[in-house]
């Protein structure tokens, strides 16, 4: 019974409520549950439990939340600056299209799971918050950040590289930059963010409820990452298939992990993403 007193399972409610608050805009458009609503999400936990928690809160703490709340904001901001690009049309109507069946109570089921995986991702920072407040060190916050800054950095500068490409070439593969390291760096920085953060609270996990809900977000957003690479891969083939340059490209180029030489998700069962 002491791991579910020294819980913080009022901070836990109080961030599902937030974080379904905040993904209701997935009611106005069932794909802002994981785009929009995801960032926002995100960053309104970073924002709101430091305050929450601001009589312990030190440097490290601080740094942390600050760093999450620069994740959800890039990233939600990122999202919106894409959707007004011309070449970005074809999948935002081919997104709004694949949306459009999902209604009632699947929507509500999505509402509910997407808040619950938003909240096992925070959860590292919320449980590190908590257990500053108890006066436990956290070791782990400093090496955890240093992680998370480089994977922030390597998503930044890919979707900025990718962005600034495509308003040049709209109809090309971006094979500029990061995109000559790994074809998929977005998402490879997304994975070393989110180890960071994970990495981040070890010093913090106390029992067996802050370890699961760690490893659940954790586990989950890596397997996401992976779905959205092998998505992304499909559609690419389907697109620039018959483009010898990208046959070469995709030969050459690892898909997600820099200079290890897996160059295809396509026969990868993956159940997430």
């Amino acid at each position: 019974m002491g791991a579910f007193a020294a819980y913080p399972f009022p901070a836990l409610i109080s961030a599902l409520a937030l974080t379904l608050a905040v993904l209701a805009l997935g009611f106005r458009r069932t794909d802002y549950f994981v785009s929009l609503g995801y960032g926002f999400s995100i960053a309104a936990q970073a924002l709101l439990f430091p305050l929450a928690y601001l009589a312990t809160l030190d440097f490290w703490l601080g740094a942390q939340s600050i760093l999450l709340l620069a994740y959800g904001l890039r990233l939600s901001s990122h999202l919106i600056a894409r959707e007004r690009q011309p070449s970005f049309a074809r999948e935002l109507e081919a997104s709004k299209e694949r949306s459009r069946h999902i209604v009632g109570w699947l929507k509500i089921v999505i509402w509910v799971s997407v808040a619950a995986l938003y909240v096992a991702m925070y959860a590292p920072a919320l449980i590190s918050l908590s257990r500053a407040g108890e006066g436990v060190a956290l070791p782990s916050l400093g090496w955890g950040l240093a992680v998370a800054v480089v994977g922030l950095a390597i998503e930044s500068l890919a979707d900025w590289q990718k962005s600034r490409f495509k308003a040049e070439h709209p109809s090309r593969f971006c094979d500029v930059g990061l995109y000559r390291v790994v074809r998929s760096p977005n998402y490879f920085g997304e994975m070393v963010f989110w180890l960071g953060i994970f990495v981040s609270g070890i010093s913090a996990y106390g029992s067996w409820l802050d370890w699961g809900l760690a490893i659940l977000g954790f586990v989950c957003i890596q397997l996401i990452m992976l779905g959205s690479a092998r998505r992304l891969e499909l559609k690419q083939t389907e697109r620039y298939g018959a483009d010898a340059a990208f046959q070469d490209y995709v030969r050459e180029v690892p898909i997600l992990f820099p200079m290890v030489p897996v160059y295809s998700l396509r026969d990868w069962k993956i159940y997430l993403g």
